[in-house]
């Protein structure tokens, strides 16, 4: 039977999947440090450091340079008590010698001890369902009573209390950070491989923090593949939604790799969610440096027209009616104007298409016929001059329009 509820539930996807504009899926506020994660706020950018967090010097200076580049909140690996306590000399060193940044620790295997040590030190822990109560006997079981199912619950509600209390008495944020590739083995045995695990997995320690009437929480549903990443946040979001809970997702394809491909997946399935109203914070995974996940993240957010850090450049294909190096003059372009922030600026090959194709464009630069190049003000042609005359003339242009900042004195608007 159909209720209002789920009237109203499918009225919503509906909104939010085939609409021209992003229409956010609602969530409640989650602050962490001096970021605020939720619907009513930009979708933020997170990354992990790769130091180990013993080493307080290295990782001090790993995270600083994570947050020059724009990342907004850093999380660090604490897989030992030794580790917590390293946290905190961490934040000691980072508000001495640069600023405050937003910490996350990750905690995984049987981690009620570090977590209730490192909470005194970071904004937000992150636990994994799937290692919680983590036991080697588990391992490849293939059967579960539902008496042992019960010890096992009642055994998570034992450790997990204490650390969810901790994080309501300090008002600090809890991330729900399930994996596909560590669902726990009784969740395996009752759901199987499936999103549908991955989402139980997580509702289970929800419902545990709704009943300590605790709510400063975050959601993520990460796979290595975007289809099973996809299908996970798509009906977590439902389920959370369904059942009245409105907490933050933070988005992401663990394990992506490198190059191309890891950025390729990441923008799949990330972007996908983006442009369908579903994520509040989002992590890029790939074997790469760190800093290196940032100008991605950005550009995701950018694509879909969540926020505006950088240029956006159009440029078409090029194609037998170009009269000039389309690629040449779309890298010369960028040269110039690459530091300035929230311009879309066009380069096209033609007249044909060029006025037409780059409308929404702030600036446009068009060839008019062999050897001259036409200027654009959105609409507006404004003037024509020579081809080698055509990116200084689009710069005073944008001067002219009081648009222009020197590079030297670009501010950090990421």
């Amino acid at each position: 039977m159909t209720t209002d509820t789920d009237n109203k539930l499918s009225e919503q996807l509906f909104s939010r999947r085939y609409s021209t504009q992003i229409e956010r899926r609602r969530t409640c506020s989650v602050k962490v440090g001096n970021i605020y994660i939720g619907s009513d706020h930009p979708v933020s950018v997170q990354s992990m450091i790769n130091e180990d967090t013993l080493d307080i010097e290295a990782s001090t200076a790993a995270i600083r340079r994570l947050h020059e580049v724009g990342c907004e909140i850093v999380r660090l690996t604490v897989p030992s008590l030794s580790h917590a306590k390293a946290v905190g000399e961490i934040k000691k060193a980072l508000e001495a010698s640069y600023m405050p940044v937003p910490l996350v620790a990750d905690v995984h295997h049987n981690g009620m001890k570090i977590a209730m040590e490192v909470a005194k030190h970071v904004d937000k822990v992150r636990i994994n369902p799937g290692l919680f109560v983590f036991s080697q006997s588990d391992s490849n079981r293939t059967e579960f009573s539902k008496e042992e199912i019960s010890s096992i619950q009642n055994k998570i509600i034992q450790n997990f209390e204490p650390i969810v209390n901790s994080l309501k008495e300090q008002n600090k944020a809890l991330r729900i950070g399930v994996n596909h590739g560590s669902l726990a083995e009784r969740m395996l045995f009752q759901y199987g491989d499936t999103p549908e695990g991955m989402v139980e997995s997580a509702m289970e320690f929800i419902r545990i923090c709704d009943s300590l009437d605790f709510h400063n929480i975050v959601v993520s549903m990460k796979a290595s593949r975007p289809p099973v990443m996809l299908a996970a946040y798509r009906l977590m979001a439902d389920t959370m939604d369904r059942e009245g809970y409105h907490y933050p997702l933070h988005l992401g394809v663990t394990e992506a790799g490198d190059g191309d491909y890891g950025r390729i997946k990441s923008t799949v399935g990330i972007g996908t969610l983006l442009s369908e109203g579903i994520g509040d914070t989002i992590r890029v995974s790939l074997t790469e440096a760190p800093e290196k996940e940032i100008p991605v993240a950005y550009s995701i957010l950018q694509t879909v027209g969540l926020r505006k850090t950088m240029v956006e450049y159009i440029s078409c294909p090029s194609c037998g009616r170009t009269l000039f190096n389309l690629e040449e003059v779309v890298a010369k372009v960028r040269e110039a104007t690459s530091h300035l922030t929230g311009l879309d600026i066009a380069v096209m090959g033609c007249i044909v298409n060029g006025p037409g194709e780059m409308a929404d464009a702030d600036y446009g630069y068009v060839g008019k016929g062999k050897g001259t190049i036409a200027l654009y003000r959105r609409r507006d042609e404004i003037r024509k001059v020579p081809e080698d005359q055509g990116v200084q003339a689009l710069v005073d242009l944008i001067k002219q329009d009081g648009k222009w900042i020197e590079p030297e004195t670009k501010l950090n608007n990421i």
